[in-house]
């Protein structure tokens, strides 16, 4: 089997669950590798997402390991079978970062996304002049044709809003990032316009955390919690400078939901939260 050049992130999460699945019942590698007939580096180079795996091989493995969760097994079969070269950011694999497919990859597979920003609008409402103002602010300045591969890359991930089914959408949105000037006065209201509309949408619940709701967790750092098939598969992203974090672990994931419930009771209700970026709006 080829050895991969680059495992996308997700391909990773699938070989991390089967070392995770082995781990539960305390096969070292060697008994692994007897148990399935396999050489150990077949195992070694499976979990670490250098070598891909069939959906069968990861059935005949979690049986061979007495995993009892039948959906478990087979969202990671289903994970198994994709091919990552068939959705639409393989096209920009040559001109965006690795970590921005992975990005739009785990967006694409979320069954809901929870996003909570501090200082600046979710990528996935943002409007085009709105973006182009975000980006511009780059450190080294982007150039202009990186510059619109950016904001042509980030239209394309708000497509997601539009498919027939699209993933249930909550966005916390704190008061700082409704004030903050991206772009001149006309620019950001546009955006706010866009934000109303946008969550009209059945798919988006949008909450403003206002200033006066006064501290909480995870203040200063933007977070997605893209939800999986099952609540093992969970993923949290967070921005950090230059990049993104994937968390998966159990207790990261435990310990978000927290965190994203906090968020929650410090902010308005949804129609009280589109008063308020009405109001925000008529002071521009």
């Amino acid at each position: 089997m080829p050895v991969r050049k680059l495992p996308t992130a997700r391909q990773r999460r699938l070989g991390i669950e089967l070392r995770r699945m082995r781990e539960r019942v305390g096969f070292s590698l060697t008994e692994a590798a007897a148990l399935h007939c396999v050489d150990k580096t077949a195992i070694s180079n499976t979990e670490s997402a250098r070598f891909g795996v069939s959906a069968d091989r990861v059935r005949v493995w979690a049986a061979n390991y007495s995993c009892p969760d039948h959906a478990y097994v087979d969202a990671l079969a289903a994970m198994a079978s994709e091919r990552g070269g068939a959705y639409w950011w393989s096209a920009y694999k040559d001109s965006m970062a690795s970590f921005m497919l992975d990005l739009a990859e785990l967006e694409h597979h979320a069954v809901a996304l929870q996003h909570v920003q501090i200082t600046h609008l979710p990528g996935l409402l943002q409007c085009e002049d709105y973006a182009r103002a975000v980006f511009s602010e780059a450190v080294p300045p982007l150039t202009p044709k990186a510059l619109d591969s950016q904001i042509e890359f980030r239209m394309r991930r708000r497509a997601l809003l539009d498919r027939t089914v699209p993933p249930n959408c909550s966005f916390l949105l704190h008061e700082a990032s409704l004030r903050m000037l991206f772009g001149d006065r006309s620019v950001v209201r546009r955006q706010l316009e866009g934000l109303l509309s946008e969550s009209e949408r059945d798919s988006v619940t949008l909450r403003v955390i206002p200033f006066s709701s006064g501290g909480f967790p995870s203040a200063g750092s933007s977070t997605m919690y893209a939800s999986g098939p099952v609540r093992q598969l969970d993923t949290v992203q967070i921005d950090v400078p230059n990049t993104v974090t994937f968390l998966d672990s159990a207790i990261h994931l435990t310990n978000y939901r927290a965190v994203l419930s906090r968020m929650e009771t410090r902010s308005l209700d949804e129609e009280h939260s589109r008063d308020f970026i009405r109001k925000v709006l008529h002071e521009l």
